[in-house]
């Protein structure tokens, strides 16, 4: 504003000025002008310039005969801009549909996100259901821009199918004689269970087929039987599987990480239970076992299980009295729980 100003008064100042002067002046600046269009092929403008240049098209006749450094249809785009500009500021809204709360604002992004089959009807009924009325089109409104899956994800898929797999494995254990025994595993992906383990001193594929029928005694076994490649598991015990209608689904060679839960409870067991005893026989180590698993399933929190153990231990209040340490496994390991003084 204040360069309009100061355009103004040197208008004003040629007014009083002799016509010669003006036409000499006027002639050396056109040939200022030419030289810097010269040099530069694509000169800046500012708002300020763009105004100026609208306002005089619109009220000088004689406006185009003076125009050297922009083009005529460049001043006429500017003068539109104006225009457009003026009439969004005169039909701006004053007022208009309250806003929802920005807690609602966050939370319909999350439902679409984790509900991929919902549509837009769907989460307004949801959200009606909780007493945050709002309309299908504001649901519309904000819907997450990124690309989302048009079904359940992989996640999805993954957990709604634990209960339908089971892993197997075995694992050795040397005695204080530096003999080898064999322990075998039979796991439960839903919630980690230990559905059933052996001891022997020699494995075969018909040992094996028997305890994986002795693992499912009063009920009917899951669809899929993950497992190694190991040669122990041979045509016996496949007949065995195919027997309790299960699915083999075998590994990569070399690649314990595919069957990564069997694999992680075995380094568990090792960890917490046999690296810190000596085995002395078969029955030894199946009490071991067997003690460490009532443990496992109880008492130890899982991460993968939300900190809950395999069996749900409910959380104990402040309320139920102070905390009392319980000794398991000889002091191995210790339980926590509240006790009425």
């Amino acid at each position: 504003m204040f360069k309009l100003f100061g355009w103004a008064l040197l208008c004003l100042r040629s007014l009083a000025r002799d016509r010669s002067d003006l036409v000499l002046e006027n002639m050396a600046l056109r040939h200022q002008v030419l030289l810097l269009q010269r040099q530069c092929r694509t000169p800046k403008s500012k708002p300020a310039d763009r105004l100026l240049w609208s306002i005089l098209s619109r009220h000088w006749p004689g406006w185009k005969n003076a125009l050297l450094l922009f083009r005529p249809e460049t001043v006429i785009g500017w003068q539109k801009r104006v225009f457009r500009f003026y009439w969004r500021w005169r039909s701006r809204p004053k007022g208009g549909r309250p806003r929802i709360d920005p807690q609602v604002a966050k939370l319909i992004p999350r439902m679409w996100e984790a509900n991929p089959t919902w549509g837009a009807p769907r989460i307004r009924d949801e959200l009606a259901k909780l007493g945050l009325p709002v309309a299908t089109a504001t649901v519309r409104q904000y819907r997450p821009k990124v690309c989302r899956p048009s079904g359940q994800t992989w996640k999805t898929f993954l957990e709604n199918h634990l209960k339908e797999v089971i892993a197997i494995d075995f694992f050795v254990v040397p005695t204080v004689t530096f003999r080898l025994l064999y322990g075998f595993i039979v796991l439960a992906h839903d919630r980690r269970r230990v559905l059933h383990f052996a001891v022997t001193e020699s494995p075969s594929a018909h040992w094996a087929g028997q305890q994986l029928v002795n693992a499912f005694p009063f009920q009917t076994p899951p669809k899929y039987l993950l497992r190694d490649r190991d040669s122990i598991y041979g045509a016996v015990f496949s007949q065995r599987v195919r027997a309790l209608g299960m699915k083999e689904l075998k590994i990569a060679p070399r690649s314990p990480w595919q069957n990564p839960y069997v694999e992680r409870l075995i380094g568990t067991v090792r960890r917490e239970c046999l690296d810190q005893l000596l085995i002395l026989n078969a029955a030894h180590l199946h009490r071991a076992l067997s003690r460490f698993f009532d443990y496992y399933h109880r008492v130890r929190p899982h991460r993968s299980l939300d900190h809950d153990a395999p069996v749900s231990r409910p959380v104990e209040a402040p309320e139920r009295g102070e905390v009392i340490e319980l000794p398991v496994r000889g002091g191995l390991h210790h339980r926590y729980a509240r006790r009425a003084a």
